[in-house]
């Protein structure tokens, strides 16, 4: 009887461990047949390890779009990062116009501001056109947020930066530029008709890295035909055909002009205006923005206006820029003040990166309605009620661009849809905009409570020339 027990015992645990073997081992068959991705398991060794044919069916999968979960989904480095950004509803200033304004989030780009899109489109064309080589020098003038961008996306292709910036910019830009391995040339401010404005500095490097090639190239033709190789800086002479590295460690130099490429109104216009349709199914009823480049606005505003006529777009200028002159009369300046003529610095805000004194070929793209005027204190007020109200620290464009936003509204009236950008967040301008001393000394120390700050809303139609 016992060892009849025992029988049975044995046989009721093969039973059991047989069936959940076969449980398991039909789940995994069924599982095979219903991968999408048709990847190829092992079962040996540690957890599941996926091969490497898997990994890259999967990154196009998630490059596609694909909704459905996979657990190993990624981007292709931190160039596949940037775009793709969440449409925010600002709460506070809804709430208060009557009207849904959301803000392009581009602070959480990976290179922290909007300018990454334009970098990584600049780079990307220069590449393939072959303007730019690996390993070469890029080159940009700018107030701080593209150079990040650059400095980034250049190191991400293998290629060094050397940035040109107003000595007058936020010092932080700086100091990340400089953490980041660029190298950083600060220069006074001056208008852009003067040799050591910091565009044509930085259009200036370009040229001298380029000479550098140009001037190798032609000692090694030369020294070809005396039977040696020869490098430009006269180091080294050798037999024609041996290696000699340091003759070919200059890879010239390329200038990203993000006032004039239009790659900067390409990146707004195939990336940001698309997303902006698609996350407001198609239903927003005006954009606004300031300019600097004028890439943003042109592009977001030209693609839109195909998608529907009827949306309207327009530009919030700063004190200084003749922006608004130009939108809303025609003209820049008086007839006293002919454009690109002055030899002084024209600006008195405390806004960076946004407001300009000529007509780039980017912000030429724009489609406007009209325009308005933004003031130092209604930024820096407006920085300060999002801080309070929605938790947003955003910097001086961004603020500006939202105090566009409550005047749009309150000339469009309540239930409209209103779109705008969030240009970069309020950590690089903690030595100027977000300085509590910096800003009493300017008497622009934000005292508001509410929206009471925003000056009435004037709204100046778009010029049209006959």
């Amino acid at each position: 009887m016992v060892v009849g027990n025992r029988a049975a015992a044995a046989f009721v645990v093969v039973a059991a461990a047989a069936a959940i073997f076969s449980t398991v081992f039909g789940s995994v068959l069924n599982w095979r047949r219903s991968n999408k991705f048709g990847c190829s398991f092992s079962w040996f060794g540690q957890s599941l390890a996926k091969s490497g044919e898997c990994r890259e069916r999967c990154g196009k999968e998630e490059s596609r779009g694909g909704t459905e979960a996979v657990s190993s989904s990624f981007r292709q480095g931190v160039i596949g990062a940037i775009g793709n950004t969440p449409l925010i509803r600002i709460h506070s200033l809804s709430e208060a116009t009557g009207c849904d304004i959301f803000g392009k989030a581009e602070f959480l780009n990976p290179g922290g501001s909007v300018k990454d899109r334009v970098a990584a489109k600049i780079l990307d064309e220069a590449l393939e056109s072959g303007a730019l080589q690996t390993g070469g020098l890029v080159t940009e003038g700018s107030a701080g947020s593209t150079a990040v961008s650059l400095a980034m996306v250049a190191i991400a292709h293998g290629c060094k930066c050397h940035v040109v910036l107003p000595d007058d910019a936020a010092i932080e830009k700086t100091q990340i530029l400089e953490a980041m391995g660029a190298v950083v040339e600060r220069v006074r401010p001056v208008s852009i008709s003067h040799r050591e404005h910091f565009v044509n500095v930085a259009r200036q490097r370009a040229l001298e890295a380029q000479a550098i090639v140009e001037d190798e190239s032609q000692s090694f033709k030369e020294s070809l035909n005396r039977g040696f190789r020869h490098c430009a800086s006269g180091t080294h002479l050798r037999q024609a055909g041996t290696e000699d590295e340091s003759c070919s460690q200059s890879k010239g130099g390329f200038f990203a002009d993000q006032f004039e490429n239009l790659a900067n109104f390409r990146a707004h216009y195939e990336g940001t205006a698309p997303e902006i349709w698609a996350q407001t199914g198609g239903k927003v009823n005006a954009f606004v923005a300031a300019a600097g480049t004028g890439g943003t606005i042109a592009g977001v505003s030209c693609y839109l206006k195909e998608k529907n006529p009827e949306v309207k777009c327009y530009l919030i200028d700063p004190p200084g820029s003749g922006l608004y002159n130009s939108v809303t009369r025609g003209v820049m300046y008086t007839r006293e003040e002919a454009e690109g003529k002055r030899m002084k610095n024209p600006f008195d805000t405390i806004t960076e990166g946004i407001g300009i004194n000529r007509i780039t070929q980017n912000f030429k793209q724009a489609k406007l309605d009209g325009a308005f005027r933004g003031s130092d204190r209604e930024a820096v007020e407006m920085a300060r009620f999002l801080l309070e109200n929605d938790g947003l620290f955003v910097g001086s464009s961004s603020a500006m661009n939202c105090v566009g936003a409550v005047h749009v509204a309150q000339v469009l009236g309540p239930g409209n849809t209103i779109v705008t950008i969030l240009c970069d967040g309020g950590a690089r301008h903690l030595s100027k905009f977000h300085n509590s001393s910096y800003l009493e000394a300017q008497g622009l120390t934000p005292t508001a409570t509410g929206l009471e700050f925003i000056k009435e809303s004037v709204l100046r139609p778009a010029f049209v020339r006959n």
